[in-house]
């Protein structure tokens, strides 16, 4: 059984859902990064850019232990061990691998900023707040005019999809509206109804309510510990 090292975020759930479409069972091993669980020493062994989500497989290659760390690196690893959702011919990966590279690139790095200075920067800066709420609707433009040409990202539903889609389901907090781009809220609509979808955001659900309730209780996305952690002096610590 593979130990996923987990917090309910995008890149989370990149990896639950892609072990729910490949009908794996897999265990849950959180990896609270507003309390810096991500810093301890034993974290760090298996993932030393100390983010989540990190995987081991138990039966890695030559039937020993494999860590892997890094959202886009697992999915490929698990794509190519199972022999799904990324072609093997040359023409069909790569279709896949650039959109993955896009994600990785661009949707996650742009749509976090969008994130951390419409919600979580301690001031207000409009210039950042303009400017990645700008680049979150030109991303947004991109993938709307691919899905205009094939029904996902690469053709064939793939890896690229589901590394693409968790970073939009919080389009609202990036200043987005998915009517603005209707091949996008197609391909999103029908994302959000994939049972395997649904189970892969349903990891750690009575966490996520709890963090949701804790959050509007105190009107703020973090408390100072947690922020602290996330975007803080803690984040930059040498280790």
């Amino acid at each position: 059984m593979i130990d996923v090292y987990f917090w309910p975020t995008p890149n989370g759930y990149k990896v639950t859902v892609m072990l729910e479409e490949l009908g794996l069972k897999y265990n849950i091993v959180p990896v609270n990064i507003g309390k810096g669980d991500q810093f301890k020493p034993e974290f760090l062994k298996i993932s030393p850019n100390n983010r989540m989500p990190a995987i081991i497989d138990p039966e890695g290659p030559g039937g020993k232990p494999f860590a892997v760390f890094e959202s886009g690196a697992i999915l490929m690893y698990l794509a190519e061990k199972y022999g799904r959702l990324m072609p093997t011919e040359i023409r069909g990966k790569y279709e896949v691998i650039q959109w993955l590279m896009f994600q990785m690139a661009s949707v996650g790095p742009m749509l976090g900023q969008a994130h951390h200075f419409r919600l979580y920067a301690p001031e207000k800066l409009q210039y950042a707040i303009d400017r990645y709420t700008n680049e979150a609707r030109r991303i947004y433009n991109v993938i709307d005019k691919r899905l205009g040409e094939a029904a996902y990202l690469a053709g064939e539903y793939s890896i690229a999809d589901i590394a693409v889609y968790p970073w939009l389901v919080p389009h609202n907090m990036q200043g987005q509206n998915l009517d603005d781009t209707p091949n996008l809220k197609r391909w999103y609509e029908e994302m959000r109804s994939r049972p395997a979808v649904q189970r892969g955001f349903a990891a750690m659900a009575e966490e996520v309510a709890k963090m949701r309730e804790a959050a509007s209780a105190r009107q703020r996305p973090h408390d100072q510990e947690s922020w602290n952690n996330l975007f803080g002096n803690k984040q930059f610590e040498k280790r």
